[in-house]
């Protein structure tokens, strides 16, 4: 009786089970097994409410303010239709230090080679960022996306899944740019969206 106490006290996440294993295998005890379960019954050992088991969550870290010109750049993907249902996507870039637009290319498809072109362009007159920050989308986990970055020396900082807040900065960015021009207009070609781009694009940056 005091052996089964004592180990409920001590352990008291075991169930009768692992007692019973305990003190017939450590402890070479030759009990019945219904008689020290009917103790540990008479005990109201079997009543015990086990404990939550508390799962250890780091706690996120805050977006960080950049402290300086290209040091981190932020990108994403927009989508929106065309008048006749068509789907197009809008590709932006922008430097967190002072949530300036670097980029904003529109097209039907824009694959891994349009991204890295598109970036490639921007580096030229702009100069290379320290980091790039984006999700986990098939155009930016590519080989051909981490061995552009790493030729450049530029770190890729991925964000958790299901975790936009941490690209806070480019979705409000998409935010501004969807609200101020793109959900305005039912464009009927991707040049008038082109068109509209430059002009929007302008305005937010």
């Amino acid at each position: 009786m005091n052996w089964l106490i004592l180990l409920t006290e001590e352990e008291s996440d075991w169930g009768f089970g692992l007692c019973f294993d305990y003190l017939r295998n450590e402890k070479g005890f030759t009990w019945n097994h219904k008689r020290v379960y009917r103790i540990y019954c008479e005990l109201s050992l079997n009543l015990r409410i086990r404990p939550r088991r508390r799962l250890k969550r780091h706690k996120p870290e805050p977006l960080k303010q950049p402290l300086r010109q290209n040091q981190v750049w932020s990108m994403d993907f927009m989508h929106d239709q065309l008048s006749d249902g068509r789907t197009y996507r809008l590709f932006n870039v922008l430097d967190d230090y002072r949530r300036e637009g670097l980029a904003m290319e529109a097209g039907f498809s824009l694959p891994t080679i349009r991204v890295i072109r598109a970036l490639s362009q921007l580096i030229e007159w702009r100069g290379k960022p320290s980091v790039i920050r984006c999700d986990n989308g098939p155009e930016f986990i590519s080989r051909e996306f981490t061995a552009w970055a790493h030729k450049h020396s530029i770190r890729i900082e991925y964000i958790q899944p299901v975790k936009p807040q941490q690209n806070a900065y480019i979705g409000r960015f998409n935010r501004t740019a969807r609200y101020s021009w793109v959900s305005k207009h039912l464009f009927e070609t991707l040049e008038e969206v082109r068109i509209m781009q430059h002009a929007g694009f302008v305005l937010q940056s």
